[in-house]
């Protein structure tokens, strides 16, 4: 099998993308097994690349990295065959823009020997402060492996004195500014850990005698576990089948900033953050954005598929009917033949097609998850006036995203951000659109459950990508000459 991942999909090009997804089983035989299914469940966090590291008392530790999907490597014996034991540890990927000829050995879990033993991680988020630790540690006498600020966390437990492994881990991650959910491994524990401001997500789930730690939980349903609880921020659980689950708090504590884009797209809207469904919050963001930005119009469609349940929440609270204006080719995933100029030219087309029988001489109220580039937006409203719509209108179930992310999303520079250099009535004219319309920061805060909107002197969630508000200050970025938001 072919080590290096076909181009992407021009629509997918335009969507932020969640950088991955991490999952680790305890106390259950073939533990590897459990591990592979529910990365499958978490493939939408990381597309490019998965691994898994498992430990079985008489073999060891053993590794499996592949680029590709989860269900193509991950599903046959004979591989699966030589992770054995009842621990494991697993991570999908997806690789920045920056990033050009991703390398194996960029794929995680990352493994360290250390001298009580060996260790195995997996990091969701982004770690703000690795160019400069990696220079210092590199002028120690650290030789990376890879281009992932990940493994700076292996080289700083590497330099710890603390006597095991969880200890070193603790102390290396005090050292790390930014966002993590880590999950990992030693011979004998699972661990799991959230950064002080529980910017990423990590949930305890448990099967039978064992227990399961991951991104989502919509990934412990897919093994039939059951829901215990999130970790909190600044948490750190230590799992073995022997003491069950222990826990404590290594960090100074600090207010929650769980990243609110998750409940607008990253999460599977199966998946329950906070106590509530994903699929509920999409969809009250869309009754939310009903009342905000009402229009006259005949059709609420959605932009499948993210946009679908705030596309529900428009048109039950609007009163105008919701229709599937847009149908997605499921089989599509990515470009089967090499994207030549013509190819390209045809972008949308390959992967979205217009019900024109719906459409025909309708004004239509498109619903989406967000606007970045705008390319994809552009695209989108001229196949629905190409199909005959009479009107064509934008309401994205987001606020405007003028600021990128350092904390484990992939985002585009901010001069490339539609919203960094145009106001709305400029992005209206820039996609030539009847309207556009988005979702108020306040608004999003009322549709996540917070009835006083968003709280400026201390925000509830991570919001930088709408605010330009970072909770924690992006010093490499900084150092590279990206300016903050100036106060107002």
């Amino acid at each position: 099998m072919s080590t290096q991942m076909p181009p992407a999909h021009p629509f997918d090009d335009d969507k932020l993308k969640e950088e991955c997804g991490i999952f680790g089983v305890v106390g259950l035989s073939d533990a590897a097994n459990f591990v592979a299914l529910g990365l499958h469940a978490l493939q939408h966090r990381g597309q490019e690349a998965g691994g898994i590291v498992s430990h079985d008392p008489d073999q060891g530790f053993n590794s499996v990295r592949r680029f590709g999907y989860v269900r193509d490597n991950f599903t046959r014996q004979s591989l699966m065959e030589t992770l054995p034991g009842p621990l494991a540890i697993g991570h999908v990927r997806y690789s920045t823009a920056g990033a050009k000829g991703a390398a194996i050995r960029d794929v995680q879990p990352f493994f360290g020997e250390f001298s009580m033993g060996g260790a195995a991680i997996a990091h969701n988020g982004n770690i703000t402060n690795a160019d400069a630790l990696r220079k210092e540690l590199i002028e120690r006498g650290s030789i990376f492996q890879s281009g992932s600020d990940s493994e700076c966390i292996i080289h700083l437990m590497a330099r710890s004195l603390q006597r095991n492994i969880p200890e070193r881990m603790e102390d290396a991650l005090r050292r790390v500014e930014g966002a993590f959910s880590v999950v990992a491994m030693t011979r004998t524990k699972l661990i799991g850990v959230r950064d002080p401001l529980g910017v990423r997500p990590l949930v305890l789930g448990q099967l039978g005698e064992g227990w399961v730690l991951s991104s989502e939980t919509c990934a412990l349903d897919i093994i039939g576990a059951t829901f215990v609880r999130e970790i909190a921020p600044g948490e750190m659980v230590v799992i073995s089948e022997k003491d069950g689950v222990e826990s404590h708090y290594p960090f100074r504590r600090q207010s929650s900033r769980f990243c609110i884009f998750e409940h607008v797209y990253f999460s599977r809207p199966d998946s329950i953050i906070g106590g509530r469904s994903v699929y509920e919050t999409r969809h009250q963001i869309g009754v939310e954005l009903a009342r905000e930005a009402p229009v006259d119009a005949d059709l609420v469609c959605p932009v499948p598929d993210s946009g679908t349940p705030a596309a529900i929440g428009y048109s039950q609270e609007s009163g105008i009917p919701f229709a599937m204006g847009i149908i997605r080719n499921q089989y599509m995933g990515r470009t089967f033949i090499e994207p030549t100029e013509q190819i390209r030219n045809m972008g949308v087309r390959l992967k979205l097609n217009v019900n024109r029988a719906l459409i025909e001489g309708k004004r239509v109220i498109l619903v989406d998850d967000s606007v970045v580039r705008g390319t994809t937006s552009r695209k989108i409203k001229e196949m629905i006036l190409d199909a005959g719509a009479a009107e064509v209108h934008f309401r994205i179930a987001s606020p405007p995203t003028a600021w990128p992310c350092f904390y484990g999303v992939d985002t585009p520079q901010r001069e490339k951000l539609l919203a960094a250099t145009m106001s709305e009535e400029e992005m209206r004219e820039h996609l030539n659109v009847d309207s556009i319309r988005f979702i108020s920061l306040d608004g999003l805060y009322r549709a996540v459950g917070e009835a006083q909107g968003r709280d400026t002197k201390c925000p509830q969630y991570c919001d930088a990508c709408f605010s330009g508000e970072y909770p924690v200050e992006p010093s490499d970025m900084i150092a590279k000459g990206f300016e903050l938001k100036a106060a107002e």
